[in-house]
């Protein structure tokens, strides 16, 4: 009888630690709070949060107080973070291969990147994977414009203007030089300062429309670009480490909830960049530098140049960017075969 109380009770006790064990994801993202993207990400939190029975708990550090994207990434190797939302940038110094998708000039459309994506993501998963991090969801940036105190109305305009560049990104540096752009390299946490400052080093970035309003570039800015350089990708992650940690269940919650969140954002992303051109319209930027007046050859040289280095160095394989093409290409074909046209079209 003794042996017996004796048991239930190591097992009451045994039981009730395995419910009160909880999981603190200590989680950063550059996205400022307030944005329509971000009420996304809290309301993410709480659904984990309410799901899982407080199990696991978030501690978020919001507009970049960790750091750039680096630092960021530098913090969950050492554990100090566990995870994060990343755009391109950071997304490539996780698992570089899968900027493939941000190449300029490379998809004519977002139905054409939604498909090569679908079809590339159990790469993508298993390149995170192996790189130490699993990927919980794609959420996007949007079509990336140049924003301009300067009139963009050539190639040989951006040329001669002072622009940004994220430091250390292997792929802008790439199509910079293969455009003959020589550009300022700066922390993205720097660039409002330096577009503020009445001798800053530079006159020029280049982001999404909703991310200049976010981040209030625009404000300090008075041109921008038709043509967009690039529909830029975003990644959800947490580090092996932590994510090894957790029961079944809530891997499970992580993934199925991560996924359906970045899909939210990217849904959102697409609505709000669209909105925001009328917004920055509104408030004084001027947009220009339309399909009609650029020449097409020059344009698709520099990419192509561009995806040549970035195959050389090995940053995107060959063999990424002829799976890549060959999904684009088959894609296309199924298109004309249906009679069917895709909608917001880049050429």
């Amino acid at each position: 009888m003794v042996l017996r109380t004796l048991f239930l009770v190591l097992l009451i006790a045994f039981s009730g630690n395995s419910i009160a064990k909880t999981y603190t994801l200590k989680f950063a993202t550059l996205m400022p709070t307030g944005t329509a993207w971000s009420k996304i990400l809290d309301d993410w939190v709480k659904e984990v949060e309410a799901k899982s029975n407080g199990r696991i708990k978030f501690k978020m550090y919001s507009g970049g107080v960790m750091g750039d994207e680096p630092d960021v990434l530098r913090k969950i190797r050492k554990g100090q973070l566990h995870g994060g939302m990343f755009t391109g940038y950071g997304i490539g110094r996780i698992y570089s291969p899968a900027r493939v998708l941000e190449v300029p000039f490379l998809f004519k459309n977002t139905d054409e990147s939604d498909y090569v994506r679908e079809r590339m993501m159990p790469d993508l998963e298993k390149g995170f994977r192996e790189s130490g991090f699993e990927l919980l969801g794609w959420p996007e940036v949007g079509f990336v414009h140049l924003f301009s105190r300067q009139r963009i109305e050539s190639v040989d305009d951006i040329r001669k203007l002072r622009i940004w560049l994220w430091q250390g990104d292997p792929l802008g540096e790439a199509f910079f030089k293969a455009a003959d752009i020589d550009p300022i390299p700066l922390s993205i946490i720097d660039v409002y300062t330096q577009l503020s400052a009445k001798h800053g080093s530079i006159n020029t970035v280049y982001s999404s429309t909703f991310g200049a309003i976010a981040l209030q570039w625009y404000s300090k800015l008075k041109y921008a670009t038709r043509i967009p350089l690039t529909n830029a990708i975003g990644g959800l992650v947490v580090s092996n480490r932590f994510y090894k940690k957790l029961p079944d269940d809530l891997k499970q919650l992580l993934k199925t909830s991560g996924k359906r969140m970045s899909d939210e954002i990217r849904i959102s992303a697409r609505i709000e960049n669209e909105k925001s051109v009328s917004i920055l319209e509104k408030n004084g930027i001027e947009f220009m530098f339309d399909w009609d007046e650029v020449n097409m050859d020059e344009i698709l040289e520099i990419r192509d140049n561009a995806a040549m280095h970035l195959e050389q160095t090995d940053y995107i394989p060959a063999r990424t960017f002829a799976k890549t093409r060959m999904l684009v290409t088959e894609y296309r074909q199924s298109q004309t075969a249906e009679g069917q046209q895709s909608t917001t079209t880049v050429p």
